[in-house]
């Protein structure tokens, strides 16, 4: 598989947790990937929040940027304000601050695959508006 390859919290989580259902599935995307992966700080934090309190859990999730398997994008004033116009927009679903920050990421590099479990959120996002996401896997 190639291009840059953003990825979401769910697909993340499940990379660091082997109980979850998707870690096998999740676990074969990686491997298979070739190009750059990228995802915010806001998926970083989310994710370890979400992988709970376990040190060796927490320290997964950084080992992936120590490691360079991911890099992590900091947000800036113009993509924080297009976050805020994404929530806005999709308040009705609604869209959460880390998938606000990977929309806006996308539109900032011209991209549209996301490693995502989120096959509702990401479903209905659009780039610029326009060009869905292709969702991986």
């Amino acid at each position: 598989m190639a291009g840059e390859l953003l990825i979401d919290t769910g697909a993340f989580v499940a990379l660091v947790d082997r109980s979850e259902q998707a870690h096998a599935e999740c676990v074969a995307v990686l491997e298979q990937w070739a190009s750059p992966i990228l995802t915010t700080e806001a998926v970083l934090t989310e994710t370890i929040h979400l992988v709970g309190p376990q040190w060796p859990r927490q320290r997964a999730c950084l080992e992936f940027f120590a490691r360079g398997a991911f890099a992590l994008t900091p947000s800036s004033r113009d993509s924080l304000r297009r976050v805020a116009e994404l929530m806005a927009k999709y308040r009705e679903l609604p869209m959460d601050f880390a998938d606000a920050t990977l929309v806006a990421l996308a539109e900032e590099r011209r991209l549209d695959q996301v490693f995502t479990l989120d096959r509702r959120g990401f479903a209905i996002y659009r780039i610029y508006g326009r060009k869905p996401f292709r969702v991986v896997p």
